[in-house]
């Protein structure tokens, strides 16, 4: 079925040094096998995959899927031809028409037979392809769902309606690119589920790529270890995985404990979503809590329950139909210390100061491609050090521009790039107008303001003058979070944006984590699927279920176990 003889292939970074991702591989696979391919960020495993699947050139060696052989010099013909035999599935690519689920699939077996699925004539496509389509939803658990709108299914259907798209096409070999990392427990086991169906029932071989664990002990027969590009091990799954975690880093012995002091207040939150005809999609009710100083709090929850919204909430950037949320802000007025509750909806200057001590870390960041960690740094910290902004305030005034709309524009710095730029597009703002308010901090100085966090993030100082794409992912995470740390905040919010490390990697950042709240003092709220890492760093979780808050405890380990058995996720137990 598949046959891998001495494959090596290389990357040539722009300062001319060259990177071996791939070296002398030898791999077989059979018909209708389960294979799991595991190992760190970095370590090949998505070239291997996209070599597979015929999209990626290689240097050395050759590659047999089914009837079709690649080598170096094989012609694009060839690489085609392996594209027909195989399908790939990407965890973050949701390539959906924003039709009904049906339609979707019927529009896929359309372009499979005819070359354009673009070009559906849906009244020959839904009486040629209808049953077929019926028999692909139901293989995947969506035939009930055939009616609704893609675009309002959740992320674990999006997923599995991918599933039945790339199945339309009937390949021979299917390839799972970390396959529901980011969803949580409940949605990954249904996708889970899902692939093992297609294994069984349609004999479709699955080489399938995850850095966790226990998702290879729930589908594959064996597992690749890959390490810098080699194949270290393979055979027995558990002996492999025993072998891939023997390395990984102690938990470090740091106890976090809150205090009494409220630093949030979320009181009486409402906020409704809706569908066409007004039906409701979410709401979210009757959520009320405080956030303790020194709090590590977790907000647990099956996808769509809520926990984003929430958080967005929290950092003012979603605001709800009705409560309020309150920071406490300590300042100088008039010679005087004075304590303020800020209501994070409305604009004002003292807002301008909360969000300047708040981290906020979304759940799709994305460090600049091109740009340099240390020019990175210096653009974050003209938006966040306490002088900066007090020099924008004097900008602001020199220009004739009002408190309101300095607030307005400061709001946007916490946003990723993309929402702010459209929101300033809306506007008739240039995205150049935050950078004359808050222009970079010197970059000849960066190293000496980053040196301790730095040390404990375990960041070398010699990626700073490193381009983002020069970086491993476990390197891009703690990049990532050096720019949102930089100016130390007192509060960071973090959304999901660790379910795509591995295991040894997510320990390296839980550690450092745990270190910077014990060296500065951050209270951290965060949301999060990954089981152990709630575990391991939070000292408290609330359970959000449908938009209602179900359970707000220090027992952390109790609350884990119930959400496990809630979601009825085998892989887990």
């Amino acid at each position: 079925m598949i046959s891998i003889k001495n494959l090596s292939k290389s990357y040539k970074l722009d300062n001319g040094e060259e990177v071996k991702a791939l070296n002398n591989i030898n791999l077989e696979v059979k018909e209708g096998e389960i294979v799991g391919i595991l190992g760190t960020s970095g370590s090949g495993k998505t070239t291997l995959l996209r070599i597979l699947r015929g999209v990626e050139k290689f240097d050395e060696g050759e590659v047999r899927v089914e009837r079709y052989t690649l080598k170096p010099d094989s012609s694009q013909f060839y690489f085609n031809q392996v594209k027909k035999e195989t399908a790939i599935h990407l965890q973050r690519s949701f390539g959906i028409w924003p039709e009904t689920v049906l339609d979707n699939v019927v529009r896929k077996l359309y372009g499979a037979k005819y070359g354009d699925e673009a070009g559906t004539d849906f009244e020959l496509a839904h009486d040629q392809f209808d049953k077929e389509a019926y028999e692909l939803l139901e293989l995947v658990g969506l035939k009930e769902k055939s009616g609704h709108l893609a675009s309002v299914l959740s992320g674990g259907e999006k997923q599995r309606l991918i599933m039945a798209r790339q199945l339309a096409k009937k390949p021979k070999v299917m390839l799972l690119d970390e396959p529901a990392t980011m969803a949580c427990p409940k949605t990954k086991q249904e996708i889970l589920n899902a692939v093992k169906k297609i294994n069984e029932e349609l004999n479709i071989t699955i080489v399938l790529v995850s850095h966790l664990p226990e998702i290879h002990k729930f589908l594959a027969e064996r597992v690749i270890l890959l390490e810098d590009g080699e194949i270290a091990k393979e055979g027995d799954v558990d002996e492999i995985i025993d072998e891939f975690l023997s390395d990984i880093e102690d938990p470090v012995d740091i106890e976090l404990e809150s205090t009494d002091e409220t630093l949030i207040k979320a009181c009486d939150l409402d906020k409704r979503f809706y569908l066409l005809k007004g039906k409701d999609v979410l709401h979210m009710k009757d959520i009320s809590f405080e956030v303790k100083r020194g709090d590590i709090l977790s907000l647990v929850g099956p996808s769509g329950a809520g926990k984003t919204i929430l958080l967005r909430m929290l950092g003012g950037m979603d605001v709800p139909d009705s409560g309020d949320v309150l920071f406490k802000l300590e300042k100088e007025e008039d010679g005087e210390n004075v304590t303020k509750w800020v209501d994070i909806r409305k604009a004002s200057l003292d807002r301008m100061e909360v969000r300047r001590n708040i981290g906020f870390m979304h759940q799709e960041f994305a460090l600049v491609y091109w740009a340099t960690v240390q020019s990175q740094l210096a653009k974050k910290l003209g938006y966040k050090r306490f002088d900066m902004v007090q020099e924008a305030k004097e900008r602001a005034k020199e220009e004739g521009l009002p408190d309101i709309l300095l607030d307005a524009l400061y709001q946007l710095t916490d946003l990723p790039e993309r929402e702010a730029k459209a929101r300033l597009e809306q506007v008739g703002l240039e995205p150049s107008i935050l950078d004359e308010l808050f222009p970079k901090f010197p970059e000849t100085e960066i190293a000496e303001q980053v040196a301790d966090l730095f040390e404990a993030l375990d960041l070398p100082l010699d990626i700073l003058g490193r381009r983002s794409f020069e970086l491993s992912g476990g390197q891009k995470v703690r990049a990532m979070l050096a720019l949102v740390l930089v100016s130390k905040p007192d509060i960071l919010l973090l959304d999901e944006p660790f379910g795509d490390l591995d295991p040894k990697t997510l320990r390296t950042v839980t550690n450092s984590l745990k270190r910077i709240c014990k060296e500065f003092g951050t209270t951290i709220v965060m949301v999060s699927h990954n089981t152990d890492f709630i575990r391991e760093l939070s000292n408290r979780a609330i359970f959000i279920d449908q938009g209602l808050l179900k359970d707000d405890t220090k027992d952390v380990d109790r609350l884990v176990d119930d959400f496990i058995g809630f979601c009825k996720a085998d892989y887990l137990m």
